[in-house]
């Protein structure tokens, strides 16, 4: 009796106790339920991403009478990933027939104005447009094609996407996440008991988190609040907040989150998340012009998009999205026979991400608008960055810098260090830089040789040298100069002694054949005559950002500058002797399209015009007749060209630095560990500058000449002044100031000029 009594108590405690810690549960369970649904709904209910800032290129202007050929439109076309069709039905397609091509324009949004889809036709020739018509057959006067989005400026963590509204979402795309990963999707009220307990009798027996059984919604929760890890406690967790959203938010409310949420892809440092940026990032064309194929690949890379990644493993990939395109079928979500035709087609990824992407470019994008902006302003708020890149200029300098090094390699014994270069790319009128090449890894997000490869310029100096000396009036492009050997006593007791590249002198020679022919010993004695304090300031004032050791080297190139700060000095002689500061970007926008910021034309004068012009007249016969000669092979009959060859000491750094009527180009060619390349400037980056001028149709250099100098005709080897109609083979014009007084050649009469032209030319017969 008394043993039963006691069972009863033990029973009646027991009970007590397990409904006393019931409660307790109950209570911390609802109180943390509580806090949980409050700070989910919270953050879910605000700022729901922190959304990058989007960087697009220059818009390409067409206009009659562009230089574009039927291949330069349709090489443009293929970049903004048109598409040809028999119909124009959709925006993003275009039609072809014979010189004629038909548009149909996407709605696009531009720094000053939105454009509306519309169909345009364009009739191109051989070698320009020939006409630029409306829907109605209107003559346009111009048409700017869309942007190129060409990256964005993501947080340290690594997000980006491309935010799309349920009005940009393809209709089929919801029920085939739902077909494909959540059949119960629009039923359950954040999980599904039935697949987690299937999920969870498969875990157990394979002792380890092998099968999810999750919903949208708790991929959702995992992708946008959790971390990747795999526990039990973490599995629940999740199932909670997602209970949590379930009741807040309306089904359409989240599906919308997860599509813009869900991780997709990985492009280097920077996640894909979203299918608005997947559709960017594989196929390179807005998530609303995909057709079923390319959905159903979106959809199948959700299960994995490392195991399915496309690009890396495209057998998996194209199994996957067919067993996606079975399942819809199978649902009735599309038809068997469009199911078949959409399995039939290839995967169809572009073989480079997210439209292009130029990570040399970005950088200096994000280090310009650094000054103006916050770190989390150009990762958080979704801003809108309008450049001046030209995406044909930056594709062609990439693949023309990664061809001529190749070539380049062969042509010495194999090392184990790769050749590498920069090449910059900018418009002289309005210090706009129009492409940026950071080196020889296309698309790779390293170290950028462009900007912060800072090299000896070497023989780049020499037209400041030159300039300084026009400067103080006592010379003049025609002026004698001596080329002779050189003893320069150093403050530490050291004999400089500099010698010429060839290891000969010439004697006395012009300053233009000096700078032409980069004569080292001529250089160093108009550079010493005029002091290198006064040189090192005509650097910085062009542009040079670190004040250089005021050495006699220094006139020979022992400056260190990176390929953007050489641009910058040369855009001063461009732009005749106007300093205008490099930039990337145009205008700022909101995220809702309100102009934050506009980046206007600055110019601050730099030097004399009349001197600059002169500079200019001896560049060009560096071109002509100098170390710049080879050059002129490669480039178009007849285009006016100026620029400078570079060598640094022991021909461990080789440059080409000049420009045309509409472009500037810096190239620079070496090791990234210093070590001597066996390349002068002419022979490795002169080829590189005058390929990558070529492919821009740049337009010839026509500097109008101030009217205090006048065009005189010397002798290219003495310098001396030749009169009359003297009918010389070395005879060059040069500009020099009116009151200028030269030594005139005594054996130019017009009698003595043809005597002389009939002797070389029987000498040529002869030989």
């Amino acid at each position: 009796m008394f043993s039963r009594l006691r069972k009863i108590s033990w029973r009646r405690l027991l009970l007590k106790w397990l409904l006393i810690g019931s409660a307790v549960f109950l209570v911390l369970f609802s109180c943390y339920f509580f806090y949980l649904d409050r700070s989910v709904t919270k953050q879910f209910q605000g700022t729901r991403w922190t959304l990058p800032a989007q960087v697009f290129a220059a818009p390409l202007e067409l206009y009659v009478g562009a230089p574009l050929s039927m291949s330069d439109l349709l090489e443009e076309l293929a970049r903004l990933r048109y598409r040809p069709a028999q119909t124009l039905e959709r925006p993003g397609t275009y039609r072809r027939q014979d010189a004629r091509i038909d548009i149909a324009l996407r709605a696009t949004r531009f720094a000053d104005e939105n454009r509306r889809a519309g169909i345009i036709t364009v009739m191109a020739g051989p070698h320009a447009i020939e006409a630029l018509r409306d829907a109605a057959a209107r003559d346009m006067p111009i048409l700017r094609l869309d942007p190129l989005l060409i990256g964005s400026i993501f947080p340290t963590h690594g997000e980006d996407r491309i935010v799309v509204t349920p009005a940009e979402v393809p209709v089929l795309l919801p029920a085939a996440l739902k077909a494909v990963e959540d059949r119960k999707f629009d039923s359950h009220h954040g999980v599904d008991p039935e697949a987690m307990l299937r999920a969870l009798w498969v875990d157990l027996r394979a002792h380890q988190i092998a099968q999810g059984g999750s919903t949208l919604t708790q991929q959702l929760v995992k992708s946008y609040f959790l971390d990747s890890r795999q526990t039990m406690g973490r599995k629940a967790h999740e199932a909670l907040m997602a209970i949590a959203l379930e009741m807040h938010f309306t089904k359409a409310d989240l599906m919308n989150a997860y599509i813009n949420e869900i991780y997709l892809g990985q492009d280097g440092d920077r996640a894909v998340h979203g299918f608005g940026l997947a559709s960017q990032f594989y196929f390179g064309k807005p998530l609303s012009e995909l057709d079923l194929s390319e959905l159903s690949l979106l959809v199948a890379i959700v299960r994995g998009p490392s195991y399915y990644d496309p690009r890396h493993h495209p057998d998996r990939a194209l199994a996957r999205r067919n067993l996606v395109l079975k399942l819809m079928a199978d649902l009735n979500v599309i038809s068997a026979q469009d199911a078949a035709a959409a399995a039939a087609r290839p995967l169809g990824v572009t073989t480079r991400a997210a439209g292009a992407y130029y990570p040399a470019y970005l950088d200096f994008v994000r280090r310009t608008l650094r000054r103006d902006y916050r770190d989390t302003d150009l990762t958080q708020e979704g801003l809108k960055i309008y450049t001046s890149l030209e995406p044909r200029a930056q594709d062609d300098a990439e693949r023309t810098l990664d061809r001529e090094l190749a070539r380049l390699e062969k042509t010495r014994k194999p090392t184990n260090a790769a050749l590498d270069g920069a090449v910059v790319i900018t418009s002289p009128s309005s210090g706009e830089v129009i492409a940026i090449v950071g080196g020889r890894r296309i698309g790779y997000s390293g170290f950028n040789r462009a900007l912060d490869a800072e090299r000896p310029m070497g023989s780049l100096v020499k037209p400041f040298v030159y300039l300084t000396a026009l400067e103080t009036h006592r010379y003049t492009d025609a002026s004698i100069v001596q080329d002779a050997p050189v003893d320069i006593r150093l403050s530490n007791g050291v004999h400089w002694k500099p010698v010429n590249f060839t290891r000969q002198t010439y004697g006395a020679v012009p300053l233009v054949r000096a700078l032409a022919e980069s004569m080292n010993l001529a250089t160093v004695a108009v550079g010493m005559d005029v002091g290198v304090t006064r040189i090192a300031q005509t650097l910085q004032r062009f542009g040079l950002e670190r004040a250089p050791a005021q050495v006699p080297a220094l006139l020979l190139g022992a400056v260190e500058a990176t390929p953007l700060e050489v641009a910058q000095l040369y855009g001063g002689l461009a732009s005749g002797g106007y300093r205008t500061p490099l930039r990337a970007v145009r205008t700022v926008l909101s995220t809702t399209g309100t102009p934050l910021k506009a980046f206007p034309l600055e110019l601050a004068p730099v030097a004399q015009p009349d001197v600059v012009y002169e500079v200019d007249q001896m560049m060009q016969q560096v071109m002509e007749r100098g170390t710049g000669r080879p050059g002129r092979a490669l480039l178009p009959p007849g285009v006016t060209v100026l620029g400078k060859s570079g060598t640094s000491q022991d021909l461990r750094d080789s440059w080409f630095a000049g420009f045309s009527g509409s472009h500037l180009a810096v190239v620079w060619v070496g090791y990234d560990d210093n070590r001597p390349t066996g390349f002068t400037g002419a022979a490795a980056a002169l080829a590189i500058w005058a390929h990558v001028l070529a492919d821009l149709h740049t337009t010839s250099w026509s500097g109008a000449m101030p009217e205090s100098l006048t065009d005189v005709s010397i002798d290219y080897l003495t310098g001396l002044q030749l009169e009359g109609n003297c009918a010389d083979p070395n005879a060059i014009h040069v500009a020099v100031p009116l009151s200028t007084q030269l030594p005139k050649d005594p054996n130019c009469s017009a009698p003595n000029a043809v005597q002389r032209l009939g002797e070389r030319l029987r000498a040529i017969i002869r030989q």
